[in-house]
């Protein structure tokens, strides 16, 4: 399950925005139909609802780490490249 920010913009422009917790894209729009119909908000046929899915993702690094990677050959001329700069600020 994700959070899942659901916005609909009906006929006069007006802006509805609603959170769901869903597993897929189409559960987050059901979930929104119905929420907004709650609030007597009805969107219906060609409405557009734009589903974001919110999620944070965290990964952690020592510095020891940072500086171990910075040392190791690169791989690719990206990663080549991605050291160079990341050494310079370094």
């Amino acid at each position: 399950m994700a959070c899942c920010i659901v916005t609909y913009v009906d006929v006069d422009g007006l802006k509805h925005t609603v959170e769901v917790q869903a597993a897929s894209l189409y559960e987050a729009a059901a979930l929104s139909i119905s929420s907004f119909r709650k609030h007597n908000i009805h969107p219906a046929g060609l409405a557009e609802l734009k589903v974001e899915i919110r999620s944070s993702i965290f990964h952690t690094v020592t510095v020891k780490q940072l500086e171990h990677w910075l040392q190791t050959t690169p791989r690719t001329p990206r990663e080549m490249a991605t050291k160079e700069r990341l050494r310079g600020l370094l």
